[in-house]
């Protein structure tokens, strides 16, 4: 399918590569997504849900935040029941951070007291959507930047961020690593490969132990490690916890992923064209979940849970939930698609249940034994659907 793009980011590009006679693929994404007036994630629409381009956890059912609403209550209590900040990075619409107070006020009515929820919002479109959906929160709310958060004890909570951060573009094309930049021929932009526009993408391979075979290609996400050596920073005593799409380095480039894991989105509907739709369709790509956990140490936090969406979820009393809401449908055919619609958020082989990852760290917390990082032994195991 076919996705036409904005004409008048089309131009934008069309001069950035004009003026320096190409642009490496990163800076066409960031523009892509990112320009001020056109840019994907910038400019009015909608992005989730039925009417929009793609589904989030967030978006399947509110269960997803009331669950890690529960691990940032024993979060709470780890820290010594003081004032507690939720700084979520990239929030969207801001449903995430709607399900989590409203689970918060009425079954963690202290801790709700206690807490105050930070948002770190770029998009102005997405935070005149925050401040209309959280309007009842207000007294809890704050809009601030990422530096502004420094010093902040609590958790620092993102869920698909990561993914929508401008990437690389390189092949290995005999025996040298070549990185794609974007050119315009014609009217149409096509990849042209030169060498590495900056030797952070050769040393940042060479850190993770990886060399890619002839013909291989893959992203190399450099904004990934500055972002977590941030949020390292602003956290003085907390947890980060990291929830997107993506595998441990080995994995991440693995031989057999020869052409990488670059997706775009449209109206629910997959393709692997970024040159398609510019600034009508998202552009992602799996992140390496190693790097963060080696940048995180730099900074003083200790991971202490990494693994499927489903086995955080299930962690966190996933089947104690759905049983007690199963429990209040009106009747068997309510109960049934309460299940089938829960069911997206564990369910494996390609469903949110392990196509998501997640990643909790800490700094300055001690050794806790976090509720989603229980062993499968404590846990009651989910119901057939």
């Amino acid at each position: 399918m076919s996705v036409a793009g904005r004409p008048e980011l089309e131009a934008f590009i069309r001069e950035r590569i004009d003026a320096g006679g190409g642009i490496t693929f990163a800076e066409f994404m960031g523009h892509c997504l990112y320009h001020p007036e056109y840019g994907y994630y910038m400019a009015p629409r909608d992005r989730i849900g039925k009417g929009g381009d793609f589904f989030t956890s967030t978006s399947v059912h509110s269960a997803f935040g009331r669950l890690i609403c529960r691990q940032l209550e024993e979060m709470w209590h780890l820290l010594g029941k003081g004032p507690f900040t939720i700084a979520e990075q990239g929030a969207g619409e801001g449903h995430l951070c709607l399900d989590i107070l409203d689970a918060a006020a009425a079954e963690h009515p202290e801790f709700y007291q206690a807490l105050q929820y930070a948002l770190v919002e770029i998009s102005p479109d997405h935070q005149q959507r925050q401040k209309t959906l959280l309007a009842k929160h207000e007294a809890h709310l704050r809009w601030c930047t990422l530096d502004e958060l420094a010093g902040m004890e609590g958790c620092f909570l993102t869920n698909e961020l990561v993914d929508a951060f401008p990437v690389h573009l390189v092949e290995q094309r005999d025996g040298r690593l070549q990185e794609i930049y974007v050119v315009d021929r014609e009217g149409a932009f096509v990849e042209e490969l030169r060498a590495p526009s900056t030797p952070e993408i050769e040393a940042h391979l060479a850190g993770l132990g990886v060399t890619l075979i002839d013909g291989q290609r893959t992203e190399v996400n450099l904004e990934a490690p500055r972002w977590m050596a941030r949020v390292g920073a602003v956290l003085k005593r907390g947890f980060v916890i990291t929830i997107d799409y993506g595998y441990p380095a080995a994995d991440r480039y693995a031989p057999w992923r020869q052409g990488g894991t670059l997706m775009c989105y449209h109206r629910h509907t997959s393709n692997e064209n970024p040159y398609q739709g510019v600034g009508n369709q998202d552009i992602t790509a799996h992140i390496d979940f190693t790097t963060l956990e080696r940048v995180g140490k730099e900074q003083g936090l200790t991971p202490f849970f990494f693994g499927e969406q489903c086995r955080f979820l299930i962690g966190l009393g996933f089947v104690d939930v759905l049983v007690e809401m199963e429990a209040h449908a009106a009747d068997e055919k309510e109960a049934r698609v309460l299940r089938l619609t829960l069911k997206n958020l564990i369910m494996p082989d390609g469903g949110m249940g392990d196509t998501f990852k997640v990643l909790v760290q800490g700094k300055e917390v001690g050794e806790p034994k976090l509720l989603c990082a229980r062993s499968l032994a404590e846990l009651p195991l989910p119901p057939m659907f």
